[in-house]
């Protein structure tokens, strides 16, 4: 016991009576354990399990294949592989940890409800080349949730097969190119407003439109005459998000998309904020053509660990022709069928192609339908309307501390959006979010809506009590206190985390993922983990 563990981290916690700084020999910090790389826990000659020499060579036949010198693995026994996890495990945060005020990323609490149900054989274990005869349960769950999601949009059909928001995008993009060349036209300008989703210039571009930017009103919301400018006969539509990325909803959507509409274009709506209007406003009676829902986030499961995701897309009655197959459909004998190329028929003759293998995801379509059907119509106006509360409490509560730059503009749906600017000289976004790790909350998302100059977007989502928010609340205004006194001190946070603040553009512009045998010496830190430059 001579030493911090291999990783050379010995974490600072304060002063004691005698001014000499306080540490631990092991470098833990309580039952906050650091954890060194499997590469630098493990030794040679060790294994986690012992296996019989076979009685004839595995060489045989493969020899050209044969490592010439060992693989280089860490040396670890099992209960050292199990610890080794089980400890990282305990660093990770997470929602069932405390709030995760991501800012336009949903992140709230998932009924297990949804996980049982998801994780039933019929569910978990259905294979996408069973004969359907064999999976018309399953079947029924597609059904049963397309139906949902065209009833609480009021379009007229969906495209449940889209994996994620991006991956929707791009299919409404694409039934929008269907539907030009169907009618024998070329335009290859999408209009996206400064305040939708980062993702959609991407994704047009993607498509291969041209992306030409509408500016922002000083109260944050789109510039309906600056768009009007825009519409020609090269414009293929827009794509708007609402509630956008200020957090606030547009009420002038249905004079944009008849201008849209007027002008031979379509309207394409993220639909990633949904959570905040669900069961209160119907996209499709303000003119959208197509949106996306992230089921993930406005009905269950938040995404934010890689998926998997689902994006289904539903579509206005001009564009429901140009979906995607394959499609669930039931027939006159009751029976649930896929619509498929080989099948297709009429009705979905004009389907641009498919964007996936199969039709989905069964785990997301169930956790979904189960979050619907456990809540009711009036349970999901109640999500929305606590969504769109929790966000205006958190709002009214900062912004005598925090400069909300859309403050004047009236209520926020369901994010609270804050800037750095009046904070003492030298003080940003940066080293609040890194205070937010000591005072034990997961960071907002920082320097997003690029309209607003060093922004603070938090959405506390509707599953936080008052008292959970009362907690954050008194943790933020601490912060923004902090900043504006010129508490130095910030500007090394976080100080109680297992690492302190790391070079982030460092990290961006030069990731290290291999391990590299380098270990630094025990007991001296880098400068980026003590907060130097």
């Amino acid at each position: 016991m001579s030493a911090v563990n291999a990783a050379g981290w010995r974490p600072s916690m304060g002063e004691g009576s005698t001014g000499t700084p306080l540490t631990t020999n092991s470098g833990d910090r309580g039952l906050m354990l650091e954890e060194a790389l499997s590469f630098e826990l493990g030794a040679d000659g060790k294994c986690g399990v012992d296996i019989d020499v076979p009685a004839r060579s595995p060489a045989a036949g493969v020899s050209k294949f044969l490592r010439k010198s060992a693989p280089a693995l860490p040396g670890l026994t099992e209960p050292e592989v199990v610890r080794h996890y089980t400890r990282l495990s305990r660093q990770n945060y997470a929602i069932d940890l405390g709030p995760f005020p991501l800012g336009s990323c949903t992140m709230k609490h998932n009924p297990r409800l949804n996980e049982k149900m998801a994780r039933l054989p019929g569910f978990a274990d259905v294979h996408p080349m069973q004969p359907q005869g064999t999976v018309q349960g399953a079947l029924e769950v597609i059904e049963q949730l397309a139906d949902w999601l065209i009833t609480l949009t009021g379009m007229a059909s969906v495209a449940m097969s889209p994996k994620a928001g991006a991956h929707g995008e791009l299919c409404g993009l694409l039934c929008i190119r269907a539907a030009l060349d169907a009618r024998g036209e070329t335009r290859d300008v999408v209009l996206v407003p400064e305040s939708a989703h980062g993702t959609n210039p991407a994704t047009a571009a993607f498509a291969g439109f041209k992306v030409q930017s509408i500016p922002a009103t000083p109260e944050g919301r789109v510039d309906v005459e600056a768009l009007k400018a825009k519409l020609g006969p090269n414009v293929a539509g827009v794509m708007i998000t609402n509630p956008n990325t200020c957090g606030l909803f547009e009420p002038e959507l249905k004079t944009i998309a008849d201008a849209v509409h007027e002008a031979g274009g379509y309207v394409y709506c993220d639909g990633a904020n949904f959570n905040a209007i669900v069961g209160k406003v119907r996209p499709g009676d303000l003119g959208v053509d197509a949106m996306h829902i992230n089921l993930h986030k406005t009905f269950s499961t938040p995404h934010g660990g890689g998926g998997p995701g689902a994006g289904p897309v539903v579509l206005s009655e001009a564009l429901a022709p140009f979906a995607p197959l394959p499609f669930v459909t039931r027939g006159a004998d009751g029976s649930i069928h896929l619509v498929e190329e080989e099948n297709r028929g009429e009705g979905h003759d004009k389907a641009f192609g498919r964007m996936v293998a199969f039709h989905g995801q069964m785990g997301m379509f169930t956790r979904a339908l189960t979050y619907i059907l456990s809540h009711g119509a009036d349970g999901l106006r109640q999500v929305a309307e606590d969504a769109v509360l929790n966000a205006n409490y958190v709002l009214r509560s900062c912004d005598d501390v925090l400069q909300a730059p859309f403050g004047a503009s009236g209520p926020c749906m369901h994010e609270a959006l804050f800037s750095d600017a009046g904070l003492a000289d030298g003080f940003s976004t940066l080293d609040i979010a890194k205070g937010l790790i000591d005072e034990g909350f997961h960071p907002m998302t920082v320097y997003f809506p690029l309209v607003v100059r060093g922004a603070m977007l938090v959405e506390p989502t509707e599953t936080e009590s008052k008292a959970g928010l009362d907690r954050f609340i008194g943790s933020l205004r601490s912060l923004a206190e902090r900043a504006k006194q010129g508490d130095d001190t910030l500007h090394s946070a976080p100080h109680f985390a297992p690492r302190r603040r790391l070079d982030e553009t460092l990290a961006a512009r030069k990731p290290v993922l291999v391990w590299q045998g380098d270990v630094a010496p025990a007991g001296t830190p880098s400068l980026s983990e003590i907060g130097g430059s």
